[in-house]
């Protein structure tokens, strides 16, 4: 079978079915005249059975372990309740405290947050873990910088090729050398720059120098 059949039979997208073959979850066969990958009814099961564990909320790991045959089915769901039940009492913990601040009816501005946060920290340190949506904010800061430099370096690698390509081309209706290579170096200075830019800006999400006033 081809991997749009895959699709369509499993229910899993082709993005997630080629990541499951990075992970190693899933090695299908390929065609020794093209190459291409041939997916079998082996394949389809596994693939099944990915889809069920994901569905679940069984890590990666684990499913890579229960393949390889070093943990069993009930180990892995054993050790799955466990991490459901403390997930369900974080959560339980945290419904908790949205509760309360429901109740007391109060306005953003007379919100006690140090109180609500020291009740929090203690509850940290009895064993709650809270959702820290700070850590995402900041996760996400870093995917605008970076795809704006790739696609400015991209843009630039092109002009110099497209300078060189017709330099080849055409030799003798080129501009001269150093005229050239002032061209060619300018869009290098730019991509040099891109990425002095891009490193420093990192840097300064990574050490959340503008999110000083949101510090606990």
């Amino acid at each position: 079978m081809k991997i749009n059949e895959v699709e369509q039979l499993v229910g899993i997208t082709k993005k997630n079915i080629r990541f499951y073959e990075a992970e190693g979850l899933l090695n299908p066969q390929r065609n020794s005249e093209n190459g291409y990958r041939n997916y079998g009814d082996g394949d389809v099961e596994a693939l099944r059975r990915i889809k069920l564990l994901r569905k679940l909320g069984v890590p990666i790991e684990e499913i890579r372990r229960l393949q390889s045959g070093r943990l069993t089915v009930a180990d892995a769901m054993r050790r799955h309740q466990v991490a459901i039940d403390r997930e369900t009492e974080n959560l339980s913990k945290a419904r908790t405290v949205c509760g309360q601040l429901a109740e007391n009816g109060i306005t953003l501005e007379d919100l006690d947050a140090a109180a609500v946060l020291a009740q929090m920290e203690q509850m940290e340190q009895e064993g709650t873990t809270f959702m820290n949506k700070q850590k995402d904010d900041v996760r996400r800061r870093y995917v605008a910088p970076i795809v704006c430099a790739v696609l400015m370096a991209v843009l630039m690698i092109g002009v110099i090729w497209l300078m060189l390509w017709g330099f080849d081309t055409d030799p003798a209706g080129a501009p001269p050398m150093p005229v050239l290579a002032l061209f060619i170096g300018i869009p290098a200075v730019v991509i040099i720059g891109v990425g002095i830019a891009l490193i420093q800006r990192l840097r300064e999400i990574g050490k959340r120098e503008e999110d000083d006033a949101r510090r606990f």
